[in-house]
């Protein structure tokens, strides 16, 4: 009764978010591409593609965008090392998603656009791909993908599950529409202990369930030596010099960061300031803002083909190479945490052995979050006068950025192995239903 309703009402809904959807669409750019895979229409080569694993199967994985696709692709290579057979569907959502899989998803896995999920769409999308076990990264569990599979006895695990509080009330209240979807899960690898108990709480039986640690924590590159050595082609730039590094940043980060950068090169004076938005296509709209105070700013594309060679600010305008940027950071201001909710990755730099400071707005991170504090591996302030004052002690005193690191890094240690364990758990589950 519930999906007849949600398929009911679906093309209303469609209309109504389409011009938006759309709108989002053309601003990030590159949406023409394959645009029909969100309908369910594939042409004449992928279709021919696909045949070719139709007798054992597809895994198919579906990820929304950028950090579930960097999940969802880690997830396949420790799937590979099981099967070494294994042919994997990748779908995403975004096309940052799409882009970032194109280039770095090797040949055994076809990347695809996600198909919208209504019922005649997701039927023509599970006839092409004919997958032999569906997984999903975090938190996207469509009503008619997750009976899709049911009904065809598909083997269907969520990975890398979080459940936070506030998320967990919500679904309670609607607890009568999401469980029966919930319910249809055949395996749950949550990152932390206490999202087991939240997802029995929304009708998830306990044995489906298993903590795994968090897959995007799991510290496989713990070991390497970070540092600017790790970075290529951003040599370039310049990293001899102190830098202040604003990753993922939302709208209002970018210039409270630009003022606290104006008071701290006072002290600082061979400091720079590195900003890499967590939306590319807000450049033009952050440059604009950065130019109208005393500042010199470059996209990292102009100063690697030989800009101006000593720009205040660098705005880094590529996408999925954020890691690789991080290596030039003397400290690290995680976005999303100050002027919005939720916050970003921090792992990132912390495997690039950078310090972090993060806003108060971490919610999407919470438990991480309370260790790396607990354990001072980390800083959170409440606003930016002490976000300042706690970058410029760090940028004074190696001695401190080197024991948020190795504190930061212990924490980040007790995920290792959560792609692992994942991976054998959905191989299991494939098994089992065999």
């Amino acid at each position: 009764m519930i999906r007849f309703l949600y398929n009911l009402f679906w093309p209303i809904g469609l209309w109504f978010f389409l011009p938006g959807y759309l709108m989002k669409m053309a601003r990030r750019g590159g949406y023409r591409e394959k645009f029909g895979q969100r309908f369910g229409i594939y042409d004449h080569e992928v279709q021919e593609r696909l045949a070719v694993s139709r007798g054992k199967g597809s895994t198919w994985l579906h990820a929304v965008s950028v950090g579930e696709v960097n999940i969802a692709l880690k997830l396949a290579k420790a799937l590979r090392s099981l099967d070494p057979d294994l042919r994997a569907v990748l779908t995403t959502t975004t096309t940052t998603g799409f882009a970032l899989a194109n280039k770095n998803a090797p040949p055994w896995i076809e990347v695809m656009y996600t198909p919208l999920d209504y019922w005649p769409i997701m039927r023509r999308a599970f006839s092409v791909i004919c997958p032999a076990k569906i997984v999903l990264v975090e938190a996207e569990i469509w009503p008619n993908l997750a009976a899709g599979a049911h009904a065809r006895r598909i083997p269907l695990a969520l990975v890398n599950a979080r459940l936070s509080p506030r998320s967990e009330k919500r679904f309670r209240r609607f607890r009568f529409f999401v469980a029966p979807t919930f319910r249809l899960l055949d395996l749950i690898c949550a990152q932390e202990p206490d999202d087991v108990d939240r997802w029995v709480a929304l009708g998830v039986e306990r044995s489906r369930i298993r903590h795994t640690g968090s897959i995007k924590y799991d510290p496989a590159d713990l070991d390497r030596s970070g540092g600017a050595q790790e970075i290529g082609h951003v040599a370039a730039v310049g990293f001899e010099r102190p830098v202040l590094f604003g990753g993922s940043t939302h709208p209002g980060e970018e210039e409270i960061l630009a003022r606290l950068f104006l008071n701290l090169r006072i002290k600082f004076p061979s400091l720079r300031l590195f900003i890499a938005p967590r939306h590319v296509e807000r450049l033009r709209e952050i440059r604009a803002q950065l130019e109208a105070l005393p500042l010199q700013v470059q996209l990292a594309s102009e100063s690697l083909n030989h800009g101006k060679a000593e720009p205040d600010c660098v705005l880094v305008d590529t996408t999925g190479e954020l890691q690789r940027w991080y290596g030039i950071a003397t400290v690290v201001f995680i976005g999303k945490s100050l002027t919005a909710h939720g916050g970003q990755n921090p792992v990132e730099p912390i495997i690039a052995r950078k310090p972090v400071v993060f806003g108060p707005h971490m919610e999407n991170f919470a438990t991480l979050v309370k260790s790396l504090v607990s354990k001072n591996g980390a800083i959170q302030v409440h606003d930016a006068d002490s976000l300042e004052l706690a970058i410029e002690k760090l940028l004074g005193d190696s001695e401190s950025r080197d024991r948020l690191v190795e504190n930061a890094r212990a924490v980040v240690t007790e995920h290792r192995g959560a792609t692992a364990r994942a991976a054998a758990l959905i191989n299991k589950l494939r098994s089992e239903q065999e």
